[in-house]
């Protein structure tokens, strides 16, 4: 393993970052990224006896780059990365980038709790070749993340990060948005340079595009079950979990939304929205995992407490593909 090299190879750079002030990092150069198109945010495999295994990743990640995605996510959502040691985060990320290849974009999760841990492994994460950040809210003390308190916190890190940074709003999981407020505002931060909206509220994502139209700032669907929506009210792109099982197909969701292909866009997107339900929000990673393995890729077992699909979950999971064709 990886894991003790990456510590101490990204230790100095750390602490050479902390010890800047706030506005000693010559940020900015995030705003040339171009964020749009499809990115996976791929899944965690774990062993039968529950260690991350690499080398599944690995293979993945070299089968989905068969397709026309503009890059990858680890550690969102569905890699799991609650479940995962700051140790074995920081290998997903080296692991991923040795696999991918260099022009596609590599958008790694750093958000922890706290503001410090936050910076701390925003730095570490670039040290290992993520290219962007992808900085989900802190949730705990949801009743205190307050406008103030969320724009000071990614302001921090964006200060701090010497990459470029894209906000993630998933209140499915988090219990709270990032108010449409604080977006406007830290969309003129020069190193925060998108969102990943995975509310669904097109009106919300319309608003923000509307909102910071006067910015160099992209929105970012954060699912497949709302692209075409999302895409009507000028989104750029989408992190999809549906593309980590059916990446061809979102794919061309996508090109039929940019070549203004509305109608058979329409089509392609009904027959997305319930197989794209069943690995969200219905059974959620365990059947993306589960699809995964039917669709000829590695999904294997969750991390505990994760669970497994019942018979009967599975068998639902499978008929909401096969009534639209994909099975």
């Amino acid at each position: 393993m990886l894991v003790p090299r990456v510590w101490s190879s990204v230790r100095p750079g750390v602490s050479k970052v902390l010890s800047r002030t706030l506005g000693g990092w010559p940020s900015g150069e995030g705003r040339r990224m171009d964020l749009s198109g499809i990115y996976p945010p791929v899944t965690t495999p774990f062993t039968a006896t529950a260690e991350v295994d690499y080398g599944k990743l690995q293979e993945n990640l070299h089968k989905l780059g068969t397709f026309p995605f503009r890059g990858f996510v680890v550690q969102g959502s569905n890699g799991e990365f609650p479940f995962l040691t700051s140790s074995e985060r920081l290998e997903v990320v080296s692991r991923a980038r040795q696999a991918l290849p260099k022009d596609k974009l590599l958008l790694a999760g750093s958000g922890c709790e706290s503001t410090q841990a936050t910076v701390e492994m925003t730095v570490s994460m670039a040290h290992v070749g993520a290219d962007a950040a992808m900085v989900v809210t802190p949730c705990y003390y949801r009743g205190r993340m307050s406008s103030a308190a969320l724009v000071h916190h990614y302001t921090k890190v964006a200060d701090l990060s010497p990459i470029p940074v894209v906000l993630y709003s998933v209140p499915a999981n988090t219990g709270l948005d990032l108010p449409v407020d604080a977006v406007v505002t830290l969309s003129q931060h020069p190193n925060i340079v998108g969102i990943k909206d995975s509310g669904g509220d097109v009106t919300r994502i319309g608003l923000i595009v509307h909102k910071t139209r006067s910015q160099d700032f992209q929105v970012l669907a954060g699912s497949a079950g709302f692209l075409l929506a999302s895409y009507a009210v000028g989104a750029v792109g989408g992190v999809c979990a549906l593309a980590n099982v059916l990446g061809a197909q979102v794919c061309q969701l996508e090109r039929l939304c940019l070549t203004g292909q509305w109608e058979d866009a329409q089509k392609l997107q009904h027959r997305l929205i319930e197989p794209n339900t069943a690995v969200t929000r219905s059974f959620g990673i365990p059947g993306l995992k589960k699809t995964m393995d039917w669709f000829g890729y590695y999904g294997g077992p969750c991390r505990s407490p994760l669970q497994e699909l019942s018979p009967a979950q599975e068998e639902a999971l499978r008929l909401d593909f096969a009534r639209n064709g994909w099975l």
